[in-house]
């Protein structure tokens, strides 16, 4: 059985749950790493960086990134379906996996901790309106991408959307004033009737 580390409110922890979920592979979030504890001496013993998730498998076996880990259990559970075959689509659903973590997580995170964390001496409205209106535009340029498409890459549902979906839940409930943006809608309904998606990610925001 896979054993993670993290916790269950964690968008970067849901990506894996939700890849485990979706490959009906069994797993273990027995060891719940609560807000503050991450960056323990006990838990850098499993991951040096301090960060969550941390992947375990059975034989001792330990990654950390989300990202790395949804390609490696995608490129070991599901070669050629959420991990595809064709290198140029692989290689598209890869770069929006990177966007996902280099453009959507710090403004995603910042939103985040604004609205549902930030104790009243930590409010930043400045860095919330930046952080919001980053969102948008990246949701703005998501949704061109989705024009004519069913799923990030295409008409399968790959590991980009399992990147990227977790966040589209975060920026619905979370960032007002939203434009116009059909395609990201229509692909967010549609990642709304996978149960996995239901189960892990669409729980409460703290």
């Amino acid at each position: 059985m896979l054993e993670i580390y993290g916790r269950a409110s964690s968008s970067n922890v849901q990506k894996v749950l939700w890849l485990c979920e979706e490959l009906g592979l069994p797993y273990c979030t027995a060891h719940d790493v609560p807000p503050g504890k991450a960056g323990t001496d006990d838990y850098k013993r499993v991951n040096p960086t301090g960060k969550i998730p941390t992947l375990v498998e059975p034989d001792g076996f330990t990654l950390w990134e989300s990202n790395a880990i949804l390609r490696y259990l995608g490129a070991k559970h599901a070669s050629g379906t959420l991990w595809p075959g064709d290198l140029r689509v692989r290689a598209d659903a890869d770069r929006w996996m990177d966007w996902q973590a280099c453009t959507i997580a710090p403004a995603a995170t910042t939103v985040l901790y604004q609205t549902l964390r930030a104790k009243p001496e930590e409010k930043n409205p400045a860095a919330l309106a930046a952080a919001c209106q980053a969102s948008r535009d990246a949701a703005g340029l998501l949704d061109a991408q989705l024009k004519g498409k069913a799923y990030i890459v295409g008409d399968a549902f790959t590991l980009a959307d399992i990147a990227l979906g977790q966040w589209v839940w975060r920026y619905v409930n979370l960032v007002e004033q939203r434009p116009a943006q059909p395609y990201l809608m229509a692909w967010y309904a549609r990642l709304q009737d996978r149960p996995a998606y239901k189960k892990i990610v669409m729980t409460k925001l703290v």
